[in-house]
């Protein structure tokens, strides 16, 4: 008897886990989906302010802002204890974008490699978490995020790096090393916005973009990578310009 009501309970059990497969493959394809929908709705206008300069660069930067700080101020339902800090953080990340930009005539060149560092970084976490899994970085902060994503990112900024030394006959080593630390970077991004997340039990900061959520969970990394790489520069200068 103990045998006969065995092989029941199993056998349902490997049916649940053999329909579960299909269902989580179905929803990964289809956020993914939503992600490139968005990135070929997205991408575009911010490749043209960039380009274009002022008075566009600065327009998307301010319509961004408030999209920004109208996220943060509706998540912590206007707590000034944690929306306060949060809008501090951002608005130093657009003041360094801003700063970035306005630093000569490569300005506009710094900012689309800092963008596709950050993509392709995000990205190619992305997959390397899905594909590969394993250990949680931080559960307690994200509990999707894994070391290998996190090894990804870093792969896939450095990678960047290298493209940028090649094309621009670079120091190979300088990029390399300055590339995958921004990947480093924009991956504790992701984990400031999560912090920020659960401490009000949200999933994203909004459903503005499909396949994203809120406009802060497509550029936490951003915002990151552009206050640290702005404030070093400002700080140095400018010579520690890499590109």
């Amino acid at each position: 008897m103990k045998r006969f009501s065995r092989t029941p309970s199993r056998s349902f059990n490997l049916e649940n886990a053999g329909s579960a497969q299909p269902y989580r493959r179905d929803n990964m394809s289809i956020e993914l989906k939503l992600r490139i929908l968005s990135a070929i709705i997205l991408v575009p206008p911010v490749i043209a302010a960039i380009h274009f300069g002022a008075p566009y660069f600065e327009v998307m930067v301010c319509i961004g802002g408030a999209i920004l700080i109208y996220e943060i101020c509706s998540v912590s339902s206007g707590q000034l204890s944690w929306s306060i800090p949060a809008i501090i953080y951002v608005l130093v990340a657009l003041l360094a974008l801003l700063f970035l930009h306005s630093q000569n005539q490569y300005g506009a060149v710094t900012l689309y490699c800092l963008f596709v560092l950050v993509w392709t970084s995000d990205t190619v976490a992305y997959f390397f978490g899905r594909a590969i899994g394993g250990p949680k970085l931080a559960p307690r902060l994200s509990p999707n995020k894994t070391w290998s994503g996190f090894f990804g990112a870093v792969i896939g900024a450095a990678l960047v790096g290298i493209a940028i030394a090649y094309y621009n006959n670079f120091n190979y080593f300088t990029c390399f090393l300055v590339s995958a630390c921004l990947g480093a970077i924009s991956q504790c991004g992701d984990l400031i916005e999560s912090f920020y997340k659960r401490q009000f039990d949200k999933k994203d900061m909004s459903n503005l973009i499909p396949g994203h959520g809120g406009l802060s969970d497509r550029v936490d990394g951003l915002l990151a990578v552009a206050s640290v790489y702005g404030l070093a520069q400002f700080f140095s200068g400018g010579t520690l310009s890499t590109w």
